[in-house]
């Protein structure tokens, strides 16, 4: 890798950035300068950031997109609810995805989830149930090559029946253990809310001696922090984890710039790119601990209840895509 001097790294920055203001619109490219001469005034040549960045979202034709073609990425997420192989339409949806992710060379994490998103309305599956029908997911998966699985998604979360039940969650990263064995599994995966290290703590009480160092997996929703503009919620995860399990590894498995979301959250993919940028000033201030960070998502919703997509609904490249595409510049795939 060629050296820059002190001398001649504002001259590469400054060479850097013209070559942005040719690729990029002029309403991303102060968020590209930021990237680049944000925090600690990082020269054009910086540490490569060992954070590898993926996308989640649930169409299958993000793969196909031009769009997504140009980021290069190479990892993305797909969450599937728990009871998946007993319903065929589901089912053909998964297959869709992950053949359309194999086509396009991209490894997937498929993330077990609800089967009901509204809250209180979910069934808590037994620990019998979660095997028996996690466990043909599972088979049906590695005759896929899949070999990134989630035990549950935002576990900590109302919408999902894990939300008062972490020895429930814990007993599920046990079974999944055993049902995928090879597999990297994220046993834990939580939301950055409030009483967020309650719900970790009885999670790890709840684990046998033998699971409490294991370097388990912990994925991170910090959507909180993210669209704030800070970083408790993040640093109150990965301390509380890390007080229990000092080799613990972290993925930031849904997080992103928010376009919208009910009051807190108008309208606004200028304010999503900005996001989009301390999105990845996080992951960077993080990579210490933090392996993966998948963003969500790729397809936008108009602006129609929850929306944080790096594209419109109709395909069109939002300022939080060019904020995504220049954050990638010094990450890994």
């Amino acid at each position: 890798m060629r050296t820059v001097t002190r001398d001649a790294a504002p001259a590469a920055v400054s060479d850097l950035l013209m070559a942005l203001r040719r690729a990029l619109p002029p309403v991303v490219l102060v968020l590209a300068a930021a990237t680049l001469l944000g925090a600690g005034a990082q020269p054009a040549c910086a540490r490569r950031v060992h954070v590898a960045a993926g996308l989640g979202d649930q169409n299958p034709a993000m793969f196909g997109d031009a769009h997504f073609a140009r980021l290069r990425v190479r990892k993305a997420r797909y969450f599937v609810r728990w009871d998946v192989m007993r319903l065929p339409a589901q089912r053909a949806r998964l297959d869709a995805w992950l053949f359309a992710a194999g086509l396009a060379g991209v490894r997937p994490l498929v993330h077990v989830s609800t089967n009901d998103l509204r809250p209180g309305h979910a069934h808590l599956p037994s620990t019998g149930a979660y095997r028996r029908q996690v466990g043909r997911l599972v088979r049906h998966l590695r005759r896929r090559g899949v070999r990134d699985v989630g035990v549950w998604n935002e576990a900590n979360h109302r919408s999902q029946p894990t939300f008062r039940s972490p020895a429930r969650a814990a007993a599920y990263y046990r079974t999944m253990r055993r049902l995928c064995r090879g597999c990297t599994i994220v046993g834990l995966d939580v939301l950055d809310q409030a009483g967020v290290d309650r719900y970790i703590r009885r999670f790890f009480a709840a684990l046998p001696r033998s699971l409490r160092h294991r370097r388990i997996v912990v994925g991170i929703h910090n959507y909180s922090d993210t669209n704030r503009r800070r970083s408790r919620g993040t640093r109150t995860i990965i301390r509380a984890v890390r007080s229990r399990d000092r080799h613990a590894r972290f993925w930031l498995t849904e997080t992103g710039g928010v376009v919208n979301f009910g009051r807190s959250f108008p309208c606004s993919p200028r304010r999503a790119a900005a996001r989009t940028a301390w999105m990845f000033s996080l992951a960077r201030r993080y990579d210490r601990y933090v392996e993966r960070l998948y963003a969500y998502n790729f397809y936008g919703s108009g602006c129609r209840g929850f929306d944080a997509g790096l594209v419109s609904a109709h395909g069109r490249a939002r300022p939080g895509y060019w904020a995504f595409r220049a954050g990638l510049m010094s990450f890994e795939r």
